[in-house]
């Protein structure tokens, strides 16, 4: 008899988180388990909201209580129960908080290494102290440069930043930097009671006179008198100057305003250290060397470059073999996947979500941990498909470790390399929520609901476009920052245009030099994957306009007019007509100590986050909570069923249908959108407006994270942008789409130092015979399918 202890599977029962409908499915352990479904079919619900979730709380469930109270804690999933859950390991495709000390050495521990080599195995300068490792790390006191404590660069303004125009008068504003409103006008009176003159041109003003107006550390206090405007009584005041540069360095450095510093940075110059030269870390420790190589002049080097280095046979001691050694297995792990163009001190912020997920990846490779379940989101979004196949070899080692990977993913070639296959759907959101299927690839054919049969066997046709003929060209470059060697494109117009290449070759950075001063650009609109807000008070409706329109219809109504409700009665972000227990959260915090904190209802509102009287104002029987919480595309309906009442938010929400985003709801906050979805409201966001003239659309992998039917959809769009006479410009890793473009620049031949040059270009069909290009052969392949589906169908 088979003992239930030794239960081969992991059992889901009564699954309901989002929308999961009460979900049953089973899924074998030490198999690559594939999740897939469109976007918002639930299927990272189960796997992430789920599964890891719960093998999650029970890991926290044995961990002392004094200890759970320092742990960030997610809750218990809505689940009937799941058997058989061995422990689990999230890999997500989520950024953490962006900082410039968080960096790729940090991320895969890989820096802690280094440092150790240097500390016992470096070379020392005669009679110099042996130093600890923290005195290689430049985010310790023991390493840092005590000049730009170890940051490597300095913020410094300059006299041309703070004053651009040297023919106005302070009075007139040529002190671009400062303040405006009363905050300036005080600063311009103080400098005129302290004699100087505020009305002569500011070219004409003595060199030293303008030193010190501006670069001054001294807070002089006068007493000010106000010149008197007619009707109104000022009186004297005692004023404190504070300069044009201390105004900027403390705004910038402690201001809690992201617009107020961003205004600031605008007068900032960044230079490299003038004390460590940009290495970030003290004298004494850039005097111990490797090979005759600086810590930091290694930590600049690509891995693969590394790596090298340490491979070379050299009279090392036995602690240097010992040391260098761990670095290039650990090192090995990372270039597998893809990542040798990377250097340790490359800055994380300026990873992609996907290159970010394959350095966790890689650190787990090295942790030999075995029996657990790792829950992997979309490991393929950002990467080439010769990086693809190099992803698969690494699941395939975590798994033969005696691993269960379980991986949510879009792309049909690591579907097609599972063991086991759970398609979700049929389609988003509350059309969704059911497994169509749980077993072996090959027999998901079968299943006619599945859209993920459609592309995963080859039968969807995919539309063979004309290429178009560009109406001019755009001239980029020459280009010369990170990889790119003084590299020159011709982009045409009115084209769609792919830019291609394996991760690191320099695509983005290709084409995030393209500017509006360019020649022939005209407008442009740079159509990104960053969040669209960063607190749950920003929401689908906030972002696109709509929630001001929807205010507008509720304020016009008869009941809003006869209690005198403005507009601004229906925001649940100010006080007025929100629910003030919690402050138009919808929900309050329940601190549990050791147990994770809860969110339940707010015990007044229920949710609904507005206050009880405004909750009687209705609109064809809705309050404003309730229209928050449909769908967009039941939204779409209530309002085309209203007439001429709000032709504009039928308008908004048709542009949000028109990207695929009618299973999202209103109210939905904006922290729990993907990047993808991000992008496709923002693309709504543009197809909305009244557009005069060319645009420049540029887009950075706007397919990342979609399924092949939700790709569709937005191509479709895109398309439509280029028909109705713009421009648009995709970095993208899917060979479909790029096989529909009208041009393509291939960018490599490799990543990093082995990138930077354009390979080729030319319309697709052309790009698929060149012979070094790493794109060439996956684009022929598309092609050929594309073909043969169009002849078979």
């Amino acid at each position: 008899m088979h003992e239930p202890d030794h239960d081969p599977f992991v059992r889901v029962r009564g699954a309901r988180e989002h929308n999961l409908r009460g979900v049953d499915v089973d899924i074998p352990r030490d198999v690559l388990a594939v999740f897939t479904g469109v976007s918002g079919s639930g299927k990272s619900s189960l796997a992430f909201g789920t599964i890891y979730a719960e093998a999650q709380r029970r890991y926290f469930e044995s961990v002392a209580p004094y200890a759970r109270r320092l742990i960030h804690q997610v809750g218990a999933p809505k689940v009937g129960e799941i058997t058989g859950l061995p422990p689990a390991v999230s890999l997500q495709q989520r950024r953490s908080s962006p900082t410039s000390r968080s960096s790729v050495g940090t991320v895969t521990t890989l820096s802690n290494s280094l440092r150790m080599l240097f500390s016992r195995a470096g070379d020392y300068p005669p009679g110099a102290e042996r130093l600890d490792s923290d005195a290689f790390s430049p985010n310790t006191a023991a390493g840092a440069c005590p000049q730009c404590h170890g940051l490597g660069v300095v913020h410094r303004t300059t006299e041309a930043l703070l004053v651009p125009d040297a023919t106005l008068s302070i009075r007139d504003g040529a002190i671009a930097a400062w303040p405006g409103a009363w905050q300036g006008k005080n600063l311009r009176d103080v400098l005129d009671a302290l004699g100087y003159d505020v009305d002569r041109p500011w070219s004409e003003l003595p060199q030293d006179e303008r030193d010190w107006i501006l670069f001054t550390d001294d807070q002089p206090v006068v007493t000010v008198h106000p010149v008197r405007d007619a009707g109104r009584i000022q009186r004297p005041y005692q004023g404190t100057y504070m300069s044009a540069n201390r105004y900027v360095l403390k705004t910038f450095a402690d201001s809690k305003s992201q617009t107020l510093r961003t205004k600031a940075e605008r007068f900032l110059d960044s230079a490299p250290c003038p004390v460590c030269g940009g290495a970030r870390l003290r004298a004494e420790s850039l005097a111990v060397t490797f090979g005759g190589r600086t810590i930091a002049d290694l930590a600049h080097l690509p891995l693969a470059d590394l790596a090298k280095i340490f491979d070379a046979p050299g009279d090392a001691s036995e602690t240097a073999r010992v040391l260098t050694g761990d670095l290039l297995a650990r090192i090995a792990t990372v270039t597998e996947l893809g990542l040798g163009y990377l250097s340790l001190d490359r800055a994380t912020p300026t990873l992609s979500a996907g290159e970010l997920q394959r350095l966790r990846l890689a650190t787990q490779l090295r942790s030999g941990l075995f029996g657990v379940v790792y829950v992997l989101d979309e490991p393929s979004a950002g990467l080439h498909p010769a990086d693809t196949e190099s992803l698969l070899t690494v699941l395939d080692r975590l798994k033969a470790a005696g691993n269960s990977v379980f991986v949510v993913e879009h792309h049909m070639d690591v579907v097609r390399k599972a063991d086991w296959l759970v398609d979700v759907g049929p389609l988003a959101g509350e059309h969704g929520g059911r497994v169509l299927h749980s077993g072996p690839v090959a027999d998901l054919a079968s299943v006619a609901d599945s859209a993920t049969a459609r592309f995963l066997f080859g039968r969807e046709r995919t539309p063979v476009r004309t290429v178009r003929e560009p109406r001019g060209w755009l001239k980029v470059g020459p280009v010369t920052r990170h990889n790119l060697r003084d590299v020159s494109v011709d982009v045409p117009l009115s084209t769609f245009t792919a830019v291609t290449g394996v991760s690191g070759s320099g695509k983005s950075t290709l084409i995030g030099s393209i500017t509006e001063e360019l020649e022939g650009v005209g407008r442009l609109v740079v159509v990104d994957q960053k969040p669209i807000g960063r607190t749950p008070r920003s929401n689908l409706a906030t972002y696109t306009g709509l929630f001001d329109v929807v205010r507008k219809v509720f304020a016009a109504t008869g009941e809003a007019k006869a209690r005198k409700y403005g507009v601004g009665r229906f925001s649940f972000n100010v006080a007025g007509g929100r629910c003030e227990t919690c402050q138009g959260e919808g929900f309050v915090s329940v601190e549990l100590l050791f147990l994770p904190s809860t969110y339940a209802p707010c015990p007044d509102c229920g949710g609904a986050r507005y206050n009880p009287p405004t909750l009687e104002v209705a609109y064809r029987g809705r309050n404003i909570a309730e229209v928050l919480d449909m769908t967009v595309e039941g939204a779409a309906a209530f309002f085309e069923e209203a007439g001429d009442d709000a032709p504009a938010v039928v308008r908004s929400l048709r542009t949000l249908l028109d990207v695929g985003l009618g299973y999202l709801r209103l109210g939905q906050p904006a922290t729990e959108l993907s990047g993808g979805e991000a992008q496709r409201i923002k693309l709504a966001g543009e197809l909305q407006r009244v557009r005069r003239g060319h645009t420049l659309y540029l887009f950075d992998e706007p397919t990342a994270g979609l399924h092949p039917a939700d790709t569709q959809v937005l191509m479709r769009q895109l398309h439509g942008l280029v028909d109705a006479g713009n421009s648009v410009v995709v970095v993208e890793h899917d060979m479909t789409v790029v096989g529909g473009a009208d041009w393509v620049i291939d960018l490599g031949p490799g990543g990093g130092d082995e990138g930077g040059h354009v390979v080729a270009q030319g319309p697709p069909a052309e790009v698929a015979r060149a012979g070094d290009s790493r794109t060439a052969p996956y684009l022929a392949r598309a092609l050929a399918r594309r073909d043969s589906a169009s002849v078979s169908g």
